[in-house]
């Protein structure tokens, strides 16, 4: 096993990694850019390198200064989290050329599933159902109109190199193809470098299910049963939960198999995700495989009971898979919600900002809280708006909305807008509690789950006021000088003028003045 990691990431995911690795006894290293000097990953770890200003690409896109820091501090393994470097091939060479061991696939299993153009190509040689499609060479935009016509719309058109919905339109009618397709290239050309799409028949209210396979060096591969992460806004995941709910002991072993043999077919190594489009009849296509460890793992380890970041650097140090398919079993139901520094009112725009106050759910065998900020920490323009990822887990899923339910309520941040109220409301959504849902259940229940907040009311203000006061005290009474003068007293008592003080607070675009 090795003796020290260097975790090239950043916010929540590097602290989890950092856990798992203390628990284990592995020394860690964290590197950082300007914008996160002070930040919880850095804290968290045992020793930690400056790679750059606050800008990924000059920062944790610089797979040259990472490296550089693992053989500085004598790291023998990287763990890329998710995100930034962790699907690229050409630092997973670079880790390999300076000795240093990968947390990760090869690099040809990167490269066969970073390409969804080539994924396709691969797993229908491999035999795993595909949406019907194009997924070929020939670019010309005449040529895929006439596929389109092909496939029947409405199609689906996705940049071949991309991923996170960037790139991607559903075009309903031929007379909108042509332009459909000019600002997805435009779109992929900018967010990936390539301007390249293919295209799939577009499926009327689809679930988007996917299963967590594991595969060791020896040729051992199986899967960990799946998510269902159909609740999405813009295909961006929000919830996230496992099992699937409606899923049959059936349709998980073919499902299974099939995202086996996915892994088979590059010949995969590590942790990965075989994502699939689910449709109403409940016949299952290929999508993508992610090859790294997905932002909805926790949900897999409550239900299994196991720690896949610890599975990662096993087997990144060579050990076989410690468990058999047979042997596992599903425990209960989980889920996770994403908690973002964003408006959802405002089509889900970042935010960014100090963070006033952060309190959080306690935690328990039932609710986990993954985070990588502190009261005081900044929500920066630089990376991902991410605050927390918060997991909850009981015997059946409607305990576990219920244990949802509370912890959100728990869950207080003061600072910059957050996604908190829209997750409560999208938890307690009459369809989504019944489980009867796709991926456009937050787009059809828009109204509902972006309903505005009630102005603030006299007792939110009355306690904003105290608190505010009293935090102007404090200060007033932390200055230096002498105690026991009556020039250091904070009491606001005030010679031939009154004592009154006027407390302007800000919700949204309204200010609240309050009298003190």
């Amino acid at each position: 096993m090795f003796a020290k990691i260097l975790i090239a990431n950043r916010g929540e995911i590097a602290c989890r990694v950092a856990r798992t690795a203390r628990r284990m006894g592995i020394a860690t290293v964290a590197v950082y850019s300007d914008a996160d000097a002070q930040s919880r990953h850095v804290a968290l770890a045992d020793e930690a390198f400056r790679i750059g200003p606050p800008e990924a690409k000059d920062s944790y896109l610089r797979g040259d200064r990472i490296v550089e820091a693992a053989m500085s501090s004598g790291a023998s393994a990287i763990h890329p989290g998710y995100g930034f470097l962790s699907e690229n091939a050409e630092f997973a060479e670079r880790c390999e050329r300076a000795g240093i061991a990968f947390v990760g696939p090869p690099p040809q299993a990167i490269r066969a599933m970073g390409d969804k153009s080539s994924a396709k190509a691969i797993m229908e040689k491999a035999g795993v159902p595909l949406v019907p499609g194009y997924h070929g060479g020939n670019q010309s935009p005449d040529f895929l109109l006439d596929q389109a016509v092909r496939i029947g719309f409405p199609v689906l058109i996705k940049a071949a190199a991309g991923g996170g919905g960037k790139g991607m339109r559903a075009v309903e009618h031929k007379a909108e193809f042509d332009a459909a397709l000019a600002a997805c290239r435009r779109e992929a050309l900018s967010a990936f470098g390539d301007e390249r799409v293919l295209l799939e028949k577009y499926l009327e209210r689809p679930r988007h299910i996917e299963i967590q396979v594991f595969a060791d060096r020896q040729g051992g591969c199986l899967a960990l049963f799946e998510r269902d992460c159909s609740m999405q806004r813009r295909h961006q995941k929000v919830l996230e939960e496992a099992p699937a709910p409606g899923m049959t002991e059936a349709r998980r072993r073919e499902m299974s198999k099939a995202a086996v043999a996915a892994a088979k077919a590059v010949s995969y190594v590590g942790a990965g995700t075989v994502e699939f489009i689910v449709d109403r009849a409940g016949t299952f296509h290929f999508m993508e495989m992610n090859t790294r460890l997905q932002v909805e793992h926790p949900v897999t380890e409550m239900i299994t009971g196991l720690d896949l970041v610890e599975w990662q650097l096993r087997i990144a140090a060579g050990e076989r898979l410690p468990i058999a398919q047979k042997d596992l079993r599903v425990s209960g139901h989980a889920i996770e919600a994403r908690v973002y520094a964003e408006d959802p009112n405002r089509d889900f725009l970042p935010a960014a900002g100090r963070i006033a106050h952060l309190a959080l759910p306690a935690e328990s065998g039932h609710v986990r809280v993954e985070t990588g900020v502190r009261a005081g920490d900044e929500i920066t323009v630089y990376y991902d708006p991410m605050i927390a990822k918060l997991i909850v887990r009981d015997n059946d899923r409607p305990a576990a909305l219920e244990r949802m339910r509370k912890a959100l309520g728990e869950f207080e941040v003061a600072g910059p807008v957050t996604n908190l109220g829209f997750l409560y409301r999208l938890v307690q959504d009459r369809d989504f509690v019944a489980a009867d849902f796709d991926t456009g259940l937050i787009e059809r229940h828009r109204s509902e789950l972006l309903a505005p907040s009630a102005p603030a009311g006299e007792e939110a203000l009355t306690l904003a006021a105290l608190t505010a006061l009293s935090q102007l005290d404090a200060g007033e009474a932390r200055r230096p000088g002498d105690p026991f003068s009556p020039w250091s007293l904070a009491d606001a008592w005030r010679a031939n003028q009154d004592s009154a003080r006027l407390l302007v607070f800000l919700e949204g675009e309204n200010r609240h003045a309050v009298g003190a």
